[in-house]
């Protein structure tokens, strides 16, 4: 394997390179989800995991998004505390706020496939988060449409730009270090 060739897309290689960069993404969703604020009229808390959700679809390749948020999902599936806040198990996954999880997951692979062809997508996705989150709520919970929009969506937008506008500024910066391949 050449070292001019990108460690993070190398046909499937398995680099210690690419294992190091997939692992401290996981590390990075899941301690962003420790830094939460927990609203009063909803389920769903602010967190960061929104940011380094359009940081690693910015950063990695499309199928290592997916092991990377599948193994996350996984985690918290399993018990360990990476969910909002440091919560885990099926019940949270499965609880009225579980649809952002997925959402996470869709939205990571989505601005990965996607960032090399278009501006501005880690916005346009962002909306697939609420999407997945609002429907999930809405199903779990049988609250009106009006009601589960003011909990789950639309406190949410204000600080979602900021952290979107924060996770393309710093994928591009770290994209300029040359360890995140194209």
């Amino acid at each position: 394997m050449s070292s001019e060739t990108s460690a993070v897309n190398v046909h499937g290689a398995w680099s210690a390179k690419r294992l190091t960069l997939l692992a401290m993404m996981l590390a990075l969703i899941s301690v962003s989800s420790y830094i939460a604020i927990p609203l009063p009229f909803s389920d769903a808390k602010i967190t960061a995991q929104t940011m380094i959700v359009n940081l690693i679809g910015l950063l990695i390749a499309p199928q290592d998004t997916i092991l990377v948020m599948a193994s996350w999902l996984l985690l918290g599936l399993c018990g360990v505390p990476v969910f909002s806040g440091g919560s885990a198990g099926p019940g949270k996954l499965l609880g009225p706020s579980g649809g952002y999880y997925i959402g996470f997951l869709v939205v990571a692979f989505l601005i990965s496939l996607f960032c090399r062809k278009w501006k501005n997508v880690a916005f346009q996705t962002a909306f697939l988060i609420y999407a997945f989150g609002a429907g999930w709520m809405k199903h779990v919970t049988g609250q009106p449409w009006g009601a589960v929009i003011v909990q789950s969506i639309i406190p949410f937008i204000p600080l979602d730009i900021v952290k979107c506008v924060a996770a393309v500024a710093l994928g591009k910066a770290l994209k300029r270090t040359g360890l995140f391949g194209n």
